[in-house]
């Protein structure tokens, strides 16, 4: 069955950087677009990038355009966010999906604070 486990979520200070993972399986992973949305505490789950197959169009949310990086290794069957200058308004459970799939994953909390 299609599965997707998340990975690397921290606590981290302001102007850190963290690198979360995603495991995908159960499904022709090269084939799909994937993304990273997130969900603050009294929020609405929100997107923040997605790689559409073959890795050379990506998407972002105005707010992390020039902070993170979405990236995938089809090899691994994996997708990549890197965060870099961090800010508080980035804590939030991370969560991966395949979204044409309906498939996501259980989350990864990411806390920005000092």
């Amino acid at each position: 069955q299609v599965q997707l486990v998340e990975s690397g979520g921290a606590l981290v200070q302001p102007g850190g950087s963290l690198s979360l993972s995603c495991a995908a399986s159960g499904f022709t992973f090269s084939a799909f677009a994937m993304s990273w949305y997130r969900q603050a505490p009294g929020n609405e789950r929100e997107f923040v990038a997605r790689i559409l197959p073959a890795g050379e169009i990506t998407n972002y949310q105005d707010t992390v355009k020039s902070r993170f990086t979405i990236s995938s290794d089809n090899a691994k069957n994996t997708v990549y966010l890197q965060m870099s200058r961090m800010k508080p308004e980035d804590t939030a459970v991370y969560y991966c999906s395949a979204e044409s799939l309906g498939a996501w994953g259980q989350g990864t909390q990411v806390t920005v604070s000092s």
